[in-house]
């Protein structure tokens, strides 16, 4: 499985942390993220990571900012990227079983990385229902178009 990873230096530290778990864990990663804490600007690496998951060469994609917002608002601007902050398990979960999520984020900040760490477990063996939820998925899809 191929994953795809972004950040701005406001996620920086736990961007490398989360490289490490997910490659000691047989992933595959793509990393677009920046690599220094030299301010930089969110969006281009929510988008990046967006268009990597929408043209499918990334299966899944997560993306990683001080507070989880500014970054998973870029990333959504992209058609076809259905992305949510995992605050809590719950969320991560049914971010893919209702919402057929391919993104998730995640706030440096504001969020312990242990939590983090065992948040992209869920999400990433999490399968979408589908059935009622297919429709509501559909909604959006169709609104894209």
């Amino acid at each position: 499985m191929r994953i795809a990873i972004g950040n701005d230096h406001g996620g920086l530290e736990y961007k490398n942390e989360v490289v490490k778990y997910l490659k000691d864990n047989g992933y595959e990663v793509i990393n677009v993220g920046t690599d220094t804490k030299d301010s930089c600007h969110y969006p281009e690496f929510g988008i990046k990571v967006g268009e990597l998951v929408a043209s499918k060469q990334a299966d899944f994609g997560i993306v990683i900012c001080t507070s989880g917002e500014g970054i998973m608002m870029a990333a959504n601007k992209v058609k076809g990227v259905r992305c949510g902050i995992g605050y809590n398990d719950d969320v991560s979960r049914l971010m893919r079983q209702h919402n057929d999520a391919n993104v998730i984020a995640f706030g440096q900040k504001f969020m312990e990385l242990n939590d983090v760490l065992r948040r992209i477990d869920i999400f990433l063996h999490t399968e979408f229902e589908g059935g009622r939820h297919q429709t509501r998925v559909s909604m959006i899809e169709d609104y894209e178009k």
